[in-house]
């Protein structure tokens, strides 16, 4: 190793060092907050109960429920099984690794088209991405987001790039788990996919029908009326719901005076994003299709919780390798790792930062970059992003 190879090596572990030691004083300050109601729901309909009569009194949202479809309950029941402890440690090894393999996929083809020292590259990229509000969040909380990038990310950057015959599988078990990974599917199809997004509504409706014969009446009571009633999801202007409705709802009340205009916004947000995100995926830069696709769902759902804003991940990746971006990965690797959205309850005096403009950036900025980042995200055309041992086929060019 020479002498400035080494440098190199010593000031990544000093930054590691200084990331462990931010984790250690953040600590696990919601303690698996969300991974508790999903046992104690599951539980609830194990001891014989319809799981969507399940409520939790919360002092910051109200009352929560269980949300998922039936099928996400399902693919829950092990974490419910286990005691605690067991299930914490289950839940961590599934999404630590499913950070490490996703965060592979993305850079590993980055690092070798660069010609960047691929160990230092992913040590570096997992120290930064851990301090991202979304990540750790998303882990603190026990949430099960990083199982579904998982599935979605193993089917468009593994399965559908090698032509198998079980691409759109994990889409669509992924939208059988929770609903908001259904807009990949749409994805598949306008992007010509259309086995791949054809056996994604399969294996959705495959999920589907199993969850309702093993629990009929629970999957009916989803279906026809929890699903469109949205009770249990939480307070629409709560900070953290970093959606454009969410915005909407915190700018004036009640939220529901602001539907026709969230209306009007979903519609452009979902002509815009998906017509860039079938560009890139036909210019074959399959990362910043799927990234885009990724960012309309967060945008146009009533609900997008800091911790569903995966995203920032493989955008930080293809604008890093950018020289004409990276100062934009710069911007949301700062903001979003020191968490500026939560500001308020790390001690941020509410008077006056909570009010006018600087109220309004700090409460939306994460739906703002999300927003940014639909017009700035370069398409890479030709892009070569499939982290396949076995040649991909060659990409299609725009139309």
């Amino acid at each position: 190793m020479d002498a400035r190879r080494a440098v190199r090596w010593v000031l990544l572990g000093l930054f590691v060092a200084l990331v462990v030691y931010g984790h250690i004083w953040y600590r696990n300050r919601h303690d698996w907050f969300d991974l508790g109601i999903y046992r104690q729901a599951v539980n609830w309909w194990l001891d014989g109960h319809n799981i969507y009569d399940y409520v939790k009194p919360d002092d910051t949202q109200g009352s929560l429920g269980f949300t998922y479809p039936p099928f996400g309950a399902l693919v829950l029941v092990p974490f419910a099984v286990l005691g605690w402890m067991p299930a914490v440690v289950l839940y961590s090894v599934v999404t630590v690794a499913a950070v490490l393999v996703t965060t592979y996929w993305l850079l590993a083809p980055v690092a070798r088209q660069k010609g960047w020292d691929l160990p230092f590259a992913l040590v570096l990229a997992l120290a930064v991405i851990s301090t991202l509000e979304p990540i750790r969040e998303n882990y603190t909380f026990g949430q099960i987001n990083m199982v579904l990038v998982l599935l979605i990310l193993a089917d468009l950057l593994v399965l559908v790039p090698r032509g198998s015959r079980w691409a759109g599988v994990l889409i669509g078990l992924a939208a059988a788990i929770k609903l908001t990974p259904a807009i990949f599917i749409v994805y598949l199809l306008i992007s010509r996919r259309y086995r791949a997004g054809l056996t994604a509504i399969a294996s959705a409706a495959a999920a589907s029908l199993l969850a309702f014969a093993i629990m009929p009446k629970g999957s009916v009571r989803f279906w026809t009326d929890a699903l469109w009633q949205g009770e249990g999801i939480g307070n629409a202007a709560y900070t953290f719901n970093q959606s454009l409705y969410g915005m909407l709802a915190r700018l004036s009340a009640p939220a529901d005076a602001n539907r026709p205009i969230w209306a009007v916004l979903v519609l452009l947000t979902l002509g815009f994003g998906l017509w860039r995100a079938r560009r890139a995926a036909l210019a074959g830069d399959e990362v910043v299709g799927l990234t885009l696709t990724g960012i309309v769902g967060c945008l146009v759902s009533p609900i997008t919780w800091v911790h569903h804003i995966y995203w920032f991940v493989p955008a930080i990746i293809v604008l890093a390798a950018s020289r004409r971006h990276a100062w934009f990965a710069g911007v949301i690797a700062v903001t979003v790792g020191l968490g500026l959205v939560s500001w308020f309850e790390q001690g941020l005096p509410l008077d006056p930062w909570s009010h006018g403009v600087p109220g309004f950036l700090i409460k939306n900025w994460y739906l703002l970059l999300l927003v940014a980042l639909l017009f700035a995200l370069p398409i890479r055309a030709g892009a070569r992003v499939v982290p396949s041992l076995a040649p991909a086929s060659e990409p299609a060019t725009v139309r």
